[in-house]
């Protein structure tokens, strides 16, 4: 920080002084200005005098009033003023003491709007020059009375102009602090965002795989002493199902790795050409699974195509934990003018007998699923399965609707666009 700077800043921290040590200043000029007479007796010439008592006292009011500028600024031009006023008049010799009206004007100027310093300077302008010029003792055209009127026309226009640079200034300044608050927000909505992304990969891969293994590893336990090769061909199930979820985790894991870290996988995100290797893991698991495709080469945006996958590999992952042994799942994929429909469907089948059907729930906000929605994958324990679908499904501007089927069973159903906007999210989570 300069020195100029650093003054700057301590005596802006002390107004009043600054205000005071304004005032003596003014004072002095005044009392100096006071002392020279530009007409002598041989024409326009410059002489001394000595002023009378009257002006100085005038002149030290005036002065006065200036240490009270910045609380009361039209008070103080209004005390200025009249003692202007009063100086010229009575005045006589004349006194500059107008140069305090003149300062008290112009901080009037700096402290209110342009429509305020124009009606006041406007009146200062006329009550000054007009005093000077009816009732002074020169002439009224002599050039002290022009100069009353263009020096308080100088004071209330710089005024103006200072207030209108304070005034550009501070509106900069405040669009910076909104532009960086703004940015401040997106970045915290992005980190957001990405945490979301994350959280639904890393419940889609855990969920379906732990699922997987589960089931087979219980296989495993229940023909263990009997069928031990059956046991093998489970553990083997398991084994590389396991595989299968430690691939997708360090893939998602890569994700967050630094600019300068070691370079992350770049195996493309899976879509509906592994719907067959998704299906036969769950045929493995002991879960019958029938596919009927009407969409063969129909192009998707990477981002849809994920959604897609996603959507059937929750939605069957719900049927193998919830469904029980037995049931039966379907999985349509077609292909509708501007969209493709997913739809998963399962009849239900369990060990117990169902439960008597509960009356239909009222619609639930948006973004929430009711209570008795909850169905596959969505028990009373509070699972996000039916959540992360909806919100996959929602990044690509598709629909969603769940719910139980009549008779039995549960149903996934997904429109998804086939031509994904550019302004829809294109992060392909």
């Amino acid at each position: 920080m300069s020195t100029l700077a650093r003054a700057r800043r301590r005596l802006g921290a002390h107004p009043l002084a600054l205000d005071t040590a304004l005032a003596a200043a003014v004072l002095l000029c005044m009392v100096a200005g006071s002392f020279v007479d530009a007409h002598g007796s041989d024409g326009v010439n410059w002489s001394l005098r000595t002023p009378d008592a009257f002006s100085l006292a005038l002149m030290t009011a005036g002065a006065a009033a200036l240490v009270l500028r910045r609380r009361a600024p039209l008070a103080v031009l209004a005390v200025t003023g009249c003692v202007s006023v009063a100086e010229s008049v009575t005045g006589g010799p004349r006194a500059p003491v107008v140069m305090a009206a003149v300062v008290a004007l112009f901080t009037v100027a700096t402290r209110t709007d342009r429509t305020t310093t124009l009606r006041v300077g406007l009146l200062t302008m006329t009550v000054l020059t007009g005093a000077a010029m009816l009732a002074g003792p020169l002439p009224w055209y002599a050039q002290e009375n022009l100069a009353v009127f263009a020096w308080t026309g100088i004071g209330a226009t710089a005024g103006d102009a200072v207030r209108s640079r304070r005034a550009f200034v501070q509106a900069i300044r405040d669009r910076a602090e909104k532009a960086e608050r703004t940015r401040e927000e997106e970045a915290r909505r992005r980190v957001a965002e990405e945490r979301l992304r994350i959280a639904r990969d890393l419940h889609d891969v855990v969920a379906h795989h732990i699922a997987l293994v589960n089931v087979q590893a219980g296989v495993a336990a229940h023909v263990m002493d009997k069928r031990p090769d059956q046991a093998k061909e489970a553990l083997a199930h398991v084994r590389e199902a396991s595989r299968s979820a430690l691939n997708e985790l360090r893939a998602t894991v890569g994700l967050l790795r630094q600019s300068g870290d070691p370079e992350a996988p770049t195996e493309p995100a899976p879509g509906l050409d592994r719907l067959g290797e998704l299906v036969a893991t769950f045929h493995h698991a002991g879960l019958s699974v029938q596919v009927a495709r009407t969409d063969q080469g129909t192009p998707l945006p990477t981002a849809v195509d994920l959604a897609a996958y996603r959507v059937i590999q929750e939605a069957l992952t719900n049927v193998q934990k919830h469904a029980g042994q037995g049931a039966r799942a379907e999985v349509s994929v077609i292909r509708v003018g501007p969209a493709v429909e997913i739809t998963v469907i399962d009849d239900g089948a369990r060990a117990a007998a169902p439960a008597p059907a509960a009356p239909a729930p009222p619609p639930a906000a948006p973004g929430h699923e009711p209570a008795s929605a909850a169905g596959p994958g969505e028990g009373p324990g509070g699972g996000h399965g039916l959540l992360g679908m909806r919100e996959r499904v929602t990044a690509v501007r598709g629909t969603l609707a769940t719910g139980p089927r009549y008779g039995g069973g549960f149903r996934v159903h997904a429109i998804l666009p086939v031509t994904h906007r550019t302004d829809a999210a294109e992060d392909p989570a």
